[in-house]
């Protein structure tokens, strides 16, 4: 029978670029989702707008919610864009995190054709005992 190592230890990316066991992951080509995306159905209540940039070597997401008389903003966070292969290429998709305090979200979001699908996934923190939730929405370049 073959010996089975005894402690295994993940090196983390910082830790591997400092030993020199790997490269700095290269800016993702974002011409794919960079730009302003709209909510295709009007009546959302979710959110209307999500604005996708260059921020360093990932995704500046900037998302806005169905609020009256203007959406409300919840501010742009630093996101991962993702590549349709391990070889590279346009994103494909991105996600990003964000913390309200009361709640959290992880919005997601890909390429389908011409649309981007944006799915958030909720959970309440507040006490408040309002369920975790999901919504989807399909959003087209504004």
């Amino acid at each position: 029978m073959p010996e089975i190592a005894k402690t295994q230890r993940f090196n983390t990316p910082a830790e591997q670029l400092e030993r020199g066991h790997a490269a700095a992951a290269p800016a993702a080509n974002l011409s794919t989702l960079e730009g302003i995306w709209i909510n295709v159905d009007s009546a959302t209540r979710n959110l209307v707008r999500v604005v996708l940039t260059p921020l360093g070597h990932g995704i500046g997401v900037h998302a806005f919610g169905a609020c009256s008389p203007t959406p409300c903003d919840w501010g742009e966070v630093a996101g991962v864009a993702y590549d349709a292969s391990v070889s590279g290429g346009p994103a494909v998709a991105f996600t990003a995190n964000y913390n309200f305090g009361f709640k959290t979200t992880i919005l997601t979001g890909h390429l389908e054709g011409a649309n981007l699908v944006v799915e958030d996934f909720n959970v309440f923190h507040d006490g408040s005992g309002r369920a975790s939730y999901f919504d989807k929405g399909t959003f087209r370049r504004g």
